[in-house]
């Protein structure tokens, strides 16, 4: 049987007018600013002027991911349109895809089948220019920086002691580490310098973590972008640079507003990573999802030890929010592969591969249920060759952990696909025992909540600092920065810092290398194992199979 690409199954989709949608979600079209006829950002001062109260959060994350794909986007919106399928006012609230895996190996981020969210093109390409907008503005800080130090350098910054870099929304390894200022005097002064990808800039996390501008300019206006001869901190606001950077973010900090393939309002918005950032969408897109709806589905990146993570000690703990419910996604597939089968053989049945990686899957689980004490289902993203055994030692495991698992086959079927689980998020927002708290603490030390994230939520021993993150420990300390929340940069594939450790590894421990304070975004990032802010591409990148045809159709794209 021959099956439609996601990019065929999106194209075919007859999409209704914007407006009819930000109908269905309750925006008044006062508040809209049309893209188009199916794209449109919503200004926020709907937040200001809806005093609806707010709806119910659900947090959507998943098992460390394997090459054989765990289906959480796609999860999340069938479970949206399910959610609106038994009459529920569900609207999501995802992130906006990069154009580094869009054009590398892991692809977009739409969703897949007959569960996603349109126009796709528009989405996984250059969308609404958020991201050219949120990479302008880090690369003009990073241009003020250099021309403070060309004119004169007045503030004293040790050109060696620069933690600003500049950032390009692409996989391109080549722009790690390079020298620039070169060709002579007036062509600026030659340093060391190196580029990270656009959603790895503090300036992308301080967009996803603003409330409003005022609150955007404070943020940006704190950025540490270096440091002087005697270890004094340079911030964007010391060179003047935060209103100007503002002003090229003002329209992209209104949410933009598209629709499922079922018609169900998403507000799709900012688009860090999990494994080097914090993987949230934004706060404003977050608040209007919940102004507007019952519902909220959203998502967190890669798995419940990353994104939700993050989710909950990072965002949850600045916007104050609390989920209402948790749903952990998962296949058999991918549970065969942590459980030792090679990724070619994953199709037959194989019980015994299948209780060796449930662990990873309990794992992410009990991080919901005991560490941070709120509701939790299982989502299996059911594939046809999954054997009625499977699914059923599957339940029997989770069902131990006092949790149930829903089938989801929306990938297949869309919102019926995904009713069940929408009856059982319901069944736990309503009814769930919910004590949420946090995994660690912030009144205590940066390396007290280095090691409190590895044993409640990686499991593992403990963590090691190398000496330099300790020297940098303390002096994030002695600059007042000790009790901001951490932000982990590690490996998505394992508990561990050592992507090759799949399963539920035990007795490991946790290696930081450097310590970063994101000081506008309001947290430490931890650098771990051989995590970089750059990704690179892949040996046949996406890119080569992507085209467009003489009438402008966007082919090979998913």
């Amino acid at each position: 049987m021959a099956y439609l690409s996601d990019i065929e199954i999106a194209q075919a989709c007859e999409m209704k007018d914007i407006r009819e949608i930000a109908k269905t979600a309750g925006v008044s079209e006062k508040y809209l600013e049309l893209y188009g006829n199916h794209k449109a950002k919503v200004d926020y001062n709907l937040l200001n002027e809806n005093n609806a109260p707010d709806g119910k959060l659900v947090l959507v994350t998943a098992i460390s991911p394997t090459p054989a794909g765990e289906g959480k986007t796609t999860t999340s919106v069938g479970l949206a349109d399910g959610m609106r399928r038994i009459g529920k006012n569900a609207i999501l609230a995802l992130r906006e895809p990069s154009l580094g895996p869009v054009f590398g190996v892991k692809g977009g981020a739409a969703g897949g089948g007959y569960a996603q969210v349109v126009p796709m093109e528009d989405i996984n390409l250059h969308f609404t220019g958020d991201f050219h907008a949120i990479g302008a503005a880090n690369n003009l800080l990073a241009a003020m920086l250099d021309n403070h130090i060309q004119q004169g350098n007045k503030l004293g910054i040790d050109v060696k002691k620069i933690t600003w870099k500049r950032c390009v929304d692409m996989n391109d390894r080549q722009l790690r580490n390079i020298i620039d200022g070169l060709g002579g005097r007036m062509q600026g002064v030659p340093r060391e310098d190196g580029f990270d990808i656009t959603v790895a800039s503090e300036v992308m996390a301080v967009f996803c973590l603003s409330s409003s501008i005022r609150d955007l300019k404070e943020r940006l206006s704190k950025i540490i972008v270096g440091y002087t001869y005697d270890d004094k901190p340079v911030t964007a606001g010391d060179l003047k640079a935060a209103g100007a950077m503002a002003a090229l973010l003002k329209d992209a900090l209104k949410p933009n507003l598209v629709q499922t393939l079922e018609g169900t309002p998403a507000f799709i918005h900012g688009g860090p990573f999990a494994n080097i950032a914090h993987g949230c969408n934004s706060i404003m897109a977050t608040r209007m999802a919940l102004k507007l709806g019952d519902y909220c589905v959203t998502e967190a990146g890669f798995g419940a030890d990353l994104g939700a993570e993050k989710f909950l000690d990072i965002k949850c703990r600045k916007a104050g929010l609390t989920p209402a419910a948790v749903v952990v996604v998962a296949t058999v597939r991918a549970l065969k592969h942590h459980g030792g089968v090679a990724k070619a053989d994953l199709n037959s049945e194989n019980l015994e591969a299948l209780a060796k990686g449930l662990p990873n899957l309990l794992r992410h689980v009990e991080n919901i249920t005991k560490t941070y004490q709120l509701p939790c289902v299982v989502a299996i993203n059911r594939f046809p060759m999954d054997t009625e055994a499977e699914l059923a030692l599957v339940r029997e495991k989770c069902r131990e952990l006092g949790v149930n698992v829903a089938l989801s086959e929306v990938w297949a079927k869309g919102g019926e696909g995904g009713e069940e689980l929408a009856r059982e998020v319901v069944r736990l927002c309503e009814e769930g025992e919910n004590h949420f708290r946090y995994a660690y603490e912030l009144n205590t030390t940066i390396e007290q909540k280095l090691d409190a994230i590895v044993k409640n939520v990686y499991r593992g021993a403990g963590v090691t600092l190398t000496l330099a993150a300790k020297k940098q420990a303390q002096q994030l300390t002695e600059l007042g920065f000790g009790e901001y929340p951490i932000c982990m940069a590690k490996t998505q594939y394992s508990f561990s810092d050592d992507q090759k450790l799949l399963g539920a590894p035990e007795g490991f421990t946790v290696t930081v290398r450097n310590l970063k304070v994101s000081a506008g975004a309001g947290f430490i990032v931890a650098l771990t194992g051989d995590i970089m802010t750059m990704p690179g591409l892949p040996k046949v990148p996406a890119a080569e199979n992507i085209d467009v045809t003489d009438d402008g159709r966007i082919v090979g794209l998913f």
